[in-house]
Formats: C-alpha cells, sequence, structure tokens
C-alpha cells in the first residue's frame, strides 16, 4: 500500500485531496478508536477517496508549549499508521495563531467544504474544534447538513477496562505496560528518529547502541525494554534497548533511548530507526559500580532474546 500524500495548505489543496470523505481529529497514535472513525467515513461513502483531517502541531502543543512533550505519533508515523488504515491523503493543517482564532463556521465553510470540498466527514462524539473550541458535534451536525455535507459521529470503541483514547494509552505506556498500550494502537508503540552519537561506552562491553532523542515523543516509563527496531532499508532486527537517564554512568539531563540490535555490525548514525517498545524487562536503577551494570546488561540482553522468540 503506497503512502498517502500529505497536504498542509488547503488554500492549495491538490485534487486528490478534494471531494474525499474525511475522518477528523486529532488521531495522536491511530488507535483502534481513530480506525473506527476513519472505516466509517468509508462506509459511508466508498465511492470517495477516504482522507484523514489533523493538526499539526498538535493544539496542545500550541496552546501549553512548556508541557512535557506527549505525543504518541509525530506526523511521518502518523501519516503512516493512517495510510496503514486505508487514509489515501493526510491533510495536516499548520495549527497555529490563525487557526486557533478561526471560528467553527468559518473552519468547516472555509476549510472543509470551500477548501478541500469534503462530501462527507467522520468523527468521534468528543470533537470539538474552531475558536476556543466552540464547534461540538451538534453544531457540526448543523451546518454540514446547510452545506449538504454527510457526517458520521462515531461511537467510543472500548474493550473490558473502557473507552480507548490517546489518554490511556499514555498512561500505560508510563506505566509500563508496552503490550496493552499495543493491543489499544493495534501495533506497537514506536519511537522514530535519527541516531546520534553517545559517548560510546557501550562498545568498550560489547554493547554498542544506537542512541535515539525522544525528541517530541511521550516518555514511557523509564527502565529495560525488549525492542524490535525497523531500520531505513526495512529490515527488522531485535533487540534490547534503556531508555533513561543512566544513573549509574553520572546521569544525563533528559532522557533518551540507548538501542543495542542483536548481531548487528553496522554503522548507523544519522540514519533514522522505528524502534518499537515490544516488552518491559525493569525499572532505571542505579547500580553500585560499573561492572555490577555490565552484568546486568548482558542478563538484560538474554532475556530480551528469550521475549522476542516467543
Amino acid at each position: 500500500m503506497s503512502a498517502p500524500v500529505i497536504v498542509t495548505d488547503w488554500r492549495a489543496a491538490p485534487p486528490e485531496a478534494r471531494g474525499a470523505t474525511l475522518a477528523l481529529g486529532n488521531l495522536d497514535g491511530v488507535h483502534l478508536g481513530h480506525a473506527a472513525v476513519l472505516a466509517a467515513a468509508h462506509q459511508a461513502r466508498p465511492d470517495l477517496a477516504l482522507g484523514a483531517l489533523t493538526f499539526e502541531p498538535h493544539p496542545r502543543e500550541h496552546f501549553r508549549p512548556d508541557d512535557p512533550p506527549f505525543r504518541l505519533t509525530l506526523l511521518p508515523a502518523k501519516a503512516a499508521a493512517l495510510g496503514a488504515a486505508g487514509a489515501r491523503v493526510v491533510v495536516a493543517l499548520p495549527f497555529g495563531p490563525e487557526l486557533a482564532a478561526m471560528s467553527a463556521r468559518d473552519f468547516v465553510e472555509q476549510v472543509l467544504h470551500q477548501g478541500l470540498d469534503a462530501k462527507h466527514l467522520a468523527c468521534g462524539p468528543d470533537f470539538a474544534f474552531g475558536h476556543r473550541r466552540g464547534g461540538d458535534v451538534g453544531f457540526l451536525r448543523q451546518i454540514a447538513e446547510e452545506l449538504g455535507i454527510g457526517l458520521s459521529i462515531v461511537p467510543h470503541v472500548a474493550d473490558g477496562e473502557g473507552t480507548i483514547s490517546s489518554t490511556r494509552i499514555r498512561r500505560l505506556l508510563q506505566d509500563g505496560y508496552p503490550e496493552r498500550a499495543a493491543a489499544l494502537l493495534g501495533r506497537p508503540f514506536s519511537i522514530v528518529g535519527p541516531v546520534t552519537h553517545g559517548d560510546a561506552r557501550g562498545r568498550t562491553i560489547g554493547f554498542p547502541t544506537a542512541n535515539i532523542p525522544l525528541g517530541r515523543h511521550l516518555e514511557p516509563a523509564r527502565g529495560v525494554y525488549a525492542v524490535r527496531a525497523t531500520l531505513p532499508d526495512g529490515r527488522v532486527v531485535p533487540g534490547v534497548a534503556n531508555l533513561g537517564r543512566r544513573p549509574t554512568l553520572g546521569g544525563d539531563p533528559i532522557s533518551r533511548l540507548e538501542a543495542h540490535l542483536f548481531d548487528l555490525a553496522e554503522d548507523l548514525y544519522g540514519q533514522e530507526l522505528r524502534v518499537a517498545l515490544v516488552a518491559f524487562i525493569r525499572e532505571e536503577r542505579k547500580f553500585p559500580d560499573f561492572p555490577a551494570l555490565v552484568a546486568q546488561i548482558q542478563a538484560d540482553a538474554a532475556t530480551a532474546r528469550k521475549l522476542l522468540k516467543g
């Protein structure tokens, strides 16, 4: 399946972004609930191109820039996940002062109707939009009818624990349950970023690591994980990763992901990796000395190999 077209300017939308059926929302994580909204948009108008409309950055990043990073998916990963769910076009509207000040009516009339010529819309029951979130699904239903645009309001998707939401997935990751988060996402949670230079301490003990900054990603529970990394050429390599601040080695000011990929001896600097957190092995802790840390790393690697074979 080809990657979706990403459109960022609703005033100059290409032909493939116009006249579509659109799923609306922040869509962070593209979890099973978001997939249901996409499916409803397609089912309502299977004759039309399927698209998703989202905002970049996430509005919360615009209004509360000093909050800790919380994103489950940044735009490239979000677009890829939306494409895997069937979207052929992703409209990622730049969220800044102009869009924040736009009224709910203007958003529907100018962006959705005139700019994108949307024929059908789908959203969850809590979707809110426009200046100070002045538009809700009731208002959207009214104005869509006025403009001759179809609308599907999609109920929340739930499991035995409650509604599937990005907030719930973030909490599971922060509590150290990547497998449970993966069940709600429909795939493992991944951190995507370029491999940067570290201090090369791992090489001295036979455990070279690919260091990946968390950037704007949510910081999951600090500790050691069994992981699978996808390389730029598509190869998937199992490994073990530490996510945290390395307290035994003096501590780092910010957390980072250090992934040791099994049986791989290649220079990965500058390449972008997608590292999926498969299972949480143990919490981060400070060891009495470097040899104790090395022994634990060896044990963690053995544990990760077993988990990833299962």
